[in-house]
């Protein structure tokens, strides 16, 4: 198999398990609290990235660590995934999957902005554009069918949503000044992150467990929503010979997720979803677009 069709099938298998997390979430949200969800999906994600550099030869990159690079995995851990997590499942917890999940998207328009005083990067006006085009899908989306449809949107919810993309923008960005092993970043964050969890879990929740729907849907989620699926990504970035490429297939995601939400959750999917996500999606180009013409 030659490494770009390679490349796309790694990629595309990626996209397709990001696209089912959002019903899975719902699913685990049926069961347990938004607490439990993100303390057990951590444990389930330390477990497989710890095999994963079993395989990949790598644990002992883990024990090479400097006094800071260990004091920044604490700091990272207590980011994602214990607070950009927490803020996300609770918005998933007070919001239909169809708002929630595309809601989320709009985390690209955000780095960009918080890129200009973080990353000293130039913006154009096509990134402020960018931002209005995707805020106004968020206020589609919001709708849920028509101008009634607000009176049924948690504000809370929306507002978690929102900045929970805020919250990833950031990690993204520390995570980029970040120069070690990504799969060893990766399994050091979320080990500090369940360290961080467990009191959590303790004081606010509990650690029951019933083996029911929910929980083969946390089992799920740990798996498919940062473990493999992001070794799968990673891998089909440094085979691609064309990232852009690549980083384009993530937009099958969230129209790929409705499917998945309407036939499994039963939802019924509004058309000012679909038109607030394509707004979304819009301005996440856009956004693409001003960087490329900064870059220039």
């Amino acid at each position: 198999m030659k490494l770009t069709n390679k490349a796309l099938l790694l990629a595309g298998l990626a996209v397709l398990f990001w696209s089912t997390v959002a019903t899975a979430f719902k699913l685990a949200l049926r069961e347990y609290d938004f607490i439990q969800l993100i303390f057990y999906c951590s444990a389930v994600t330390v477990v497989l990235l710890f095999f994963v550099l079993i395989l990949q030869k790598k644990t002992g990159l883990i024990f090479q660590q400097t006094p800071r690079q260990w004091l920044n995995s604490a700091f990272m851990g207590a980011f994602n995934p214990l607070l950009y997590y927490l803020v996300l499942f609770k918005a998933y917890s007070l919001l239909p999957a169809q708002v929630a999940q595309p809601v989320n998207m709009i985390w690209p328009v955000t780095l960009a902005l918080l890129s200009v005083p973080l990353l000293k990067q130039k913006i154009s006006w096509l990134n402020f554009a960018a931002l209005l085009v995707s805020f106004s899908g968020v206020i589609i989306i919001a709708s849920q069918g028509g101008t009634e449809g607000f009176r049924n949107t948690n504000p809370l919810g929306l507002a978690l949503a929102v900045g929970s993309s805020v919250l990833w923008s950031l990690y993204w960005i520390l995570n980029v000044l970040d120069r070690r092993n990504e799969e060893v970043k990766l399994f050091l964050n979320f080990a500090f992150g369940l360290v961080f969890l467990a009191p959590v879990v303790y004081f606010f929740s509990d650690f029951g467990i019933t083996a029911g729907t929910g929980f083969w849907a946390i089992i799920y989620v740990g798996i498919f929503e940062v473990g493999i699926t992001y070794v799968l990504w990673m891998k089909a970035m440094n085979l691609s010979t064309n990232n852009a490429k690549i980083g384009n297939l993530v937009f099958f995601a969230p129209f790929l997720s409705l499917v998945f939400i309407h036939f499994i959750l039963k939802e019924t999917i509004f058309i000012t979803t679909f038109i607030g996500l394509i707004f979304i999606v819009g301005g996440v180009l856009l956004q693409q677009m001003g960087k490329r013409k900064v870059h220039r």
